[in-house]
């Protein structure tokens, strides 16, 4: 039988609905595992928190906590790439109610945590201040220890410094969670999102003036990307995994 125009609209249509319903799945589970990766970061920081100022104190509290402070950082820089993989399904979410504010959101948003990880730190440290760690310890003298000491400084002032992506991901958060009010997607997720990406804006740009607020702004992070990944999943059960007439045959030929 010859294939007509209408069965390989039906064929598309059942391929596209079937790609969607796993992204949202992807989305929604890699939105869920960035905040456990997180926590689990969070725990070592505690058991062993390292300090936030001076070269030298950081580089000996590496060497006699290198593992757990290896395992903190990898914990605190590996989960931001999923963020990403969550605003893909967001923008497929989102288009069919606005796609140009979808495609303003997953741009801004996914290349702002994307490029998080260019700077060599993690916001409480960063893996190479374990190399350094080491070097400082092997040194033989005084003046070397010095080389590694005000090199440890300069990335550590890096990590308390406020960077332009930290903004640009509070923003797009900001602008994801607006177009997700007048979406398909639960009104008071797109709502505690508008107010985690506000907070997180102010909190980047007054880092030394109102330091409290980068801890207001984790928590609703967290909170935000939890109840997306809820969100998205639940997008995932309802998507049908068939598209129209795939029962029937009607897309083959």
């Amino acid at each position: 039988m010859m294939t007509t125009a209408s069965d390989a609209d039906a064929h598309r249509a059942h391929t596209t609905v079937q790609s969607w319903r796993t992204l949202f799945y992807v989305g929604g589970i890699a939105a869920i595992l960035f905040v456990m990766l997180f926590l689990c970061a969070l725990v070592l920081d505690f058991l062993a928190p390292p300090p936030e100022n001076g070269g030298v104190e950081t580089l000996e509290f590496i060497s006699r906590n290198r593992a757990i402070y290896s395992a903190e950082q990898i914990l605190w820089i590996l989960p931001d790439i999923l963020p990403v993989l969550t605003f893909l399904a967001l923008f497929v979410a989102l288009a069919p109610d606005n796609k140009a504010l979808a495609l303003i959101c997953v741009t801004v948003a996914g290349v702002g945590w994307a490029l998080l990880r260019v700077l060599p730190t993690s916001g409480r440290g960063s893996l190479v201040l374990v190399n350094l760690s080491d070097s400082y310890v092997e040194a033989g003298s005084a003046s070397q220890r010095q080389v590694y000491s005000t090199a440890a400084e300069v990335i550590i002032a890096e990590n308390n410094t406020p960077s332009l992506l930290g903004v640009l991901s509070a923003v797009g958060i900001a602008l994801a969670s607006t177009a997700m009010i007048r979406s398909a997607l639960p009104r008071l997720v797109g709502w505690l999102g508008v107010v985690a990406g506000v907070v997180g804006v102010v909190s980047e740009v007054s880092a030394y003036t109102l330091p409290a607020l980068s801890s207001a702004y984790g928590l609703l992070l967290w909170a935000w990307f939890v109840s997306v990944g809820i969100a998205l999943i639940r997008l995932a059960r309802r998507t049908p995994e068939r598209g129209p007439g795939a029962a029937d045959g009607t897309a083959g030929g």
